[in-house]
């Protein structure tokens, strides 16, 4: 068996994680929609980015919000932090955009794409470093330390 310590796992608040997360990517999707706005030929004037793709506001919350409420609400009931859980928010987040296009195979599409994308995201992050060091130790192994000085070699 191995040495190595069992993780402990800390439960995410999931209403508050998918609040804080619903209203970030609603910024980004009121940006979003703003430049739809302004690239596009019409007459709704500056209120258009609400009136006439709104829609892509509602989309980037939606999406955002379901993506961190599946994810904290799988990471709970597993009690693991690991690519699962975030894979499981993206397939979840991917099939409200299918069913926004109306079409069940974009749904499913959807699904397996942003799920799958989102694991491996995940799982490369995971195996990049070593659990438990910190970014500052990684630092002081990555730069060349100074040689000692002659006195202390000696000494």
């Amino acid at each position: 068996m191995s040495d190595s310590p069992v993780p402990v796992y800390n439960p995410k608040p999931s209403l508050q994680y998918a609040s804080a997360i619903g209203l970030q990517t609603g910024a980004v999707g009121v940006f979003v929609s703003a430049i739809q706005n302004a690239l596009g030929k019409h007459s709704n004037g500056a209120m258009g980015f609400v009136t006439r793709t709104g829609g892509t506001i509602a989309l980037f919350a939606g999406m955002g919000a379901t993506f961190a409420l599946t994810e904290s609400i799988v990471a709970n009931q597993r009690r693991k932090d690991d690519p699962l859980n975030g894979a499981a928010g993206a397939c979840a987040a991917g099939f409200l955009a299918g069913v926004r296009a109306r079409s069940l195979p974009m749904a499913l599409g959807g699904c397996v794409v942003l799920g799958t994308a989102m694991g491996v995201f995940d799982y490369s992050g995971q195996l990049s470093g070593e659990p438990g060091v910190t970014q500052e130790e990684r630092r002081r192994r990555f730069f060349k330390q100074p040689l000692p000085s002659s006195t202390e070699a000696t000494a």
